[in-house]
């Protein structure tokens, strides 16, 4: 089917929203260097996130497919970032009707895949992979622990009563839930009467993939990793993060002025002592938040970089002892700064591993979606991070906020020296050698035993 002298093919599609494409890009890199042949299945507005990419990467090809229409999708829209956290199910679902097309290119193509790699929302190409006869990769730019935790809530959504505390007595550390902090995804599916099954049918497809790649690292998440190995019973379980540390195209580029001027006055400061405050690109916090955040970052007295959508009044109150920044900041460079101590975090998984390369203690906010996962992952197993909120219409007692904030970035504190021996963690996971690092050999290794068998 495929010829060896033009290398083992594979299709990549990533699920369009900024915390799971950007990873994968970075494992497209990663796997385009080690030699494959890489066609990106894209839709034609989300072509442009891969222009760093395909600049560092000539060979790659893409695969551009036009946006199915959707009733809850504005025209135009093809992008999570466009949607906020709601339009993931619509996404799916709208992407759900590509699959002729996919086939259609695949039977015609010269050289076709021999494998697909793709995002874990996009869990119905297990069917199409099936179909085309080639086996697929569900790439999980997430914890192993949310899998874990998806697949119980899935295997039992008939048991799983909305509102009630949900108990996960057969995964690692035996975690439990309230119902507010349970992933929003099974929330909306769970609550919703009908036209969801998708996304179940989705969830239960990944457990029959050929491969499961998480982008994490064996000493962040040893007991969840060996669960899917052992208790799953899947041989083929690669972690291969942290992926942002492994070296890629330089997805942003930081040239404006106002960016500069930052990293002049983060030079000025000393070791240790700036706040980074960022919830990422999804989330907009509400006037009283923003209040209450102001109050809370003035009554501290820690010096902070604060990245907004729209700054206002209440954060134009402390511009005198921080930096605000208005939309996109270079986050990776920022916490790697020496001035950065501490990251006020949503803990998004993209998030939280940049802090975690950086060796910055998180102050979590866990708002939505697999956030509250996280924030357990790093504050009650790992004791590196402080949960100083919880909630995405919470709004935080200032005073109390600004004691947190306080006490953690001045004092002497363990989750600060736990935060660095994960980053040590992380650095040796990526070495040649390291357990990511042989992880993403075996992964090509098998690939190429692929290729063997359809020559």
């Amino acid at each position: 089917m495929s010829s060896s002298k033009n290398g083992i093919h594979i299709l990549v599609f990533p699920f369009p929203a900024q915390g799971h494409m950007l990873a994968l890009l970075d494992l497209t890199h990663q796997l385009s260097h080690k030699g494959l042949k890489i066609t990106v299945l894209v839709t034609p507005k989300n072509l442009p996130i891969l222009n760093p990419l395909l600049s560092s990467n000539p060979s790659i090809q893409t695969l551009i497919l036009p946006f199915p229409t959707h009733p809850s999708i504005p025209p135009g829209v093809e992008n999570v970032k466009d949607l906020g956290n709601h339009g993931n199910i619509p996404i799916m679902t709208a992407l759900n009707q590509l699959q002729g097309e996919i086939i259609r290119w695949f039977e015609s193509h010269s050289n076709p895949p021999v494998a697909l790699l793709s995002d874990f929302f996009l869990g119905w190409t297990q069917n199409l992979a099936q179909q085309i006869g080639i086996p697929r990769i569900c790439f999980c730019s997430t914890a192993a622990f949310l899998i874990s935790v998806f697949n119980h809530l899935f295997e039992n959504d008939d048991a799983v009563i909305p509102g009630d505390e949900v108990n996960f007595h057969d995964l690692p550390l035996g975690p439990s839930f309230s119902w507010e902090q349970v992933p929003s995804l099974f929330r909306r599916y769970r609550e919703a009467e009908l036209g969801l099954e998708l996304v179940k049918d989705s969830m239960m497809a990944n457990k029959l993939s050929w491969a499961k790649v998480f982008n994490s690292f064996v000493g962040l998440e040893d007991e969840f990793l060996d669960y899917f190995r052992k208790k799953m019973g899947l041989s083929r379980v690669f972690s291969i993060g942290p992926l942002n540390l492994m070296g890629g195209p330089n997805m942003t580029s930081v040239n404006d002025d106002e960016k500069d001027g930052l990293f002049s006055w983060l030079d000025q400061c000393d070791d240790g002592s700036v706040l980074y405050v960022c919830f990422g690109s999804q989330k907009l916090l509400k006037k009283a938040q923003i209040e209450a955040l102001a109050i809370g970052l003035e009554r501290s007295g820690v010096r902070f970089i604060w990245v907004v959508k729209t700054p206002t009044a209440q954060q134009g109150r402390v511009s005198g002892r921080g930096y605000v920044i208005k939309g996109w900041a270079p986050q990776a460079r920022i916490l790697s700064h020496r001035g950065v101590g501490g990251f006020l975090s949503h803990c998004g998984w993209n998030s939280t591993l940049e802090a975690i390369g950086a060796g910055v203690m998180i102050l979590g906010w866990p708002m939505e979606a697999d956030q509250f996962i996280n924030a357990k992952l790093l504050v009650d197993y790992k004791g590196a991070a402080f949960r100083v909120c919880e909630g995405g219409d919470t709004v935080p007692d200032p005073v109390e906020l600004g004691k947190v904030i306080s006490e953690s970035m001045h004092g002497d504190v363990v989750e600060r020296v736990r935060a660095k021996e994960l980053r040590e963690k992380a650095w040796e996971a990526i070495k040649v050698g390291g357990s990511s690092s042989r992880d993403l050999d075996v992964l090509v290794q098998e690939l190429g035993q692929l290729q063997v068998k359809n020559v």
